[in-house]
């Protein structure tokens, strides 16, 4: 691909996907945002939903798959949109790569968010009288992310491991969880309720209403590029990278849904759980007991935590790739790597520093959540879209080992399509009335991100930035690795 070996290949097959399996997090995903789904359409959208929005989910993991093994670099979505542009390779290539850039900072701050949302939970239910207040939630979120910054910082060997040890902590989590619902409660919905049918957004229209209960799942399944960015790091990354991205759509997807159904069949008094400030932590309490609970809450607590620190790997990765081809500003810092860790140590904390400004405004707002979701589910896919896009508009394209054949192009186009429409209904408004507090302000946030780099790449950028660098043709670059 043109690029020295910096970072050293110790991610075997199971370590790629577990990356991947461990961002998509279906613990974390659906705790975090179980009860807007309650509220924005109920059981029929977070099971039908779920169901529908993982298949959708699946056509842009394939597509993916079919380019990471075409192009296998740490740069992933914006070095693939460069190579596949036909016209204005450097424009595309910036555009994908701020918008990746701005997704992936809006995961790790979400998935931080959404830790230190269930921290404060746990200690409510352990200590009655503490206060959760919103100055808490974001200080908990800090030391969150310093956290997980101190680990990234070290070997990636280490993060290996973790990632090994999350996917077991998913599963096990999972596991009992689906057990306890299924076996303690004395009483389980009847089977006709997965199509019972709510609207607490205060919007008069259904149908909006129930739509927005699709960020619970288009929310889940973010961060699978995660094994586009580790390729690098991966051995045999042209079969195992697309691989990984598959496997850990597929996996979550039909985990995912035994998770959702035993959680939407526990349910008890719906009006008093979705109105509480964790409604899957009321559903816990109410079926399975205070004791039981406490201990669930702190294993997705454990879940939520793993997919913070994977969502900061991926982070840093594309930060990383994106600055050696010097398209962020002060470059030269974030793509240096460490010489004891091999491990790009600065990207780490700008990573974390970022996704740390992104859940500040929680100190004033009451649906900064949502909106960090939104910005995570809009600039993730508008990346994935890109090269995909991209890709379609190519007469000829060389495939890698990995790839679907006479039907890329088929299955290229549905993931196109589901991209814009996800896209533009998360920029939508997501509660009413709209206030200053209830905003969504992920329009703001993606607006400023593209306007800062509109202006860079008409002002300097354009006269320098042509797309992905070439150090040099094989046998040269083989001489810089590891340099």
């Amino acid at each position: 691909m043109g690029y020295p070996r910096k970072l050293t290949r110790r991610f075997r097959a199971f370590d790629n996907f577990a990356i991947s399996f461990t961002i998509i997090n279906i613990v974390s995903g659906i705790f975090s945002a179980f009860g807007l789904g309650m509220n924005a359409g109920g059981p029929l959208i977070l099971v039908f939903g779920w169901i529908g929005v993982s298949i959708m989910v699946l056509f842009v993991g394939a597509s993916m798959g079919e380019i990471a093994s075409a192009y296998p670099t740490s740069g992933a979505l914006y070095f693939s949109a460069g190579k596949l542009a036909k016209r204005h390779r450097g424009a595309w290539s910036w555009y994908t790569g701020w918008l990746n850039f701005v997704g992936q900072v809006g995961g790790t701050a979400a998935t931080g968010y959404a830790a230190a949302t269930f921290i404060q939970a746990y200690l409510a239910l352990q200590w009655p009288g503490y206060q959760v207040t919103p100055e808490r939630t974001v200080l908990i979120t800090t030391v969150i992310l310093l956290v997980q910054a101190l680990a990234n910082t070290f070997t990636v060997q280490l993060v290996a491991v973790l990632n090994r040890v999350s996917v077991w902590w998913l599963v096990i989590t999972m596991g009992l969880i689906v057990a306890a619902l299924a076996v303690i409660p004395a009483h389980h919905q009847p089977a006709s309720f997965a199509t019972h049918f709510a609207n607490n957004t205060g919007f008069t229209s259904s149908f909006y209403g129930g739509v927005l209960g699709l960020l619970v799942t288009s929310w889940t399944f973010t961060g699978f590029d995660g094994s586009f960015h580790m390729t690098e790091e991966t051995v045999q990354a042209t079969v195992n990278a697309p691989k990984g991205i598959m496997r850990a759509i597929g996996y979550s997807a039909l985990s995912g849904l035994i998770l959702m159904l035993a959680l939407v069949y526990a349910i008890g008094d719906y009006a008093q759980q979705a109105g509480s400030s964790a409604p899957p932590v009321q559903i816990l309490i109410d079926a399975l007991g205070l004791e039981t609970a406490k201990l669930l809450v702190l294993l997705v607590i454990g879940a939520m935590l793993f997919c913070g620190l994977a969502n900061m790997t991926s982070n840093t990765r594309q930060i990383f790739a994106f600055s050696r081809d010097g398209a962020m500003p002060g470059s030269h810092w974030w793509h240096s790597v460490s010489a004891r860790t091999r491990t790009p140590v600065k990207a780490v904390w700008l990573a974390a520093t970022c996704s740390l400004v992104l859940v500040l405004p929680g100190l004033w707002s009451t649906t900064v959540f949502a909106a960090v979701v939104s910005v995570n589910v809009v600039g993730l896919y508008l990346a994935y879209g890109a090269p995909i896009f991209l890709r379609l508009r190519l007469e000829t394209f060389q495939p890698g080992p990995w790839n679907l054949g006479r039907y890329g192009r088929p299955v290229a186009r549905v993931a196109v399509i589901w991209i814009v429409i996800s896209s533009v209904l998360f920029m939508l408004p997501q509660a009413s009335p709209i206030t200053a507090k209830s905003f969504n302000y992920a329009p703001i946030a993606l607006g400023v991100v593209l306007l800062i780099a509109t202006v860079w790449w008409f002002a300097t950028a354009r006269r320098r930035f042509d797309g992905p660098v070439s150090y040099g043709h094989p046998d040269e670059v083989a001489a810089m690795d590891l340099i």
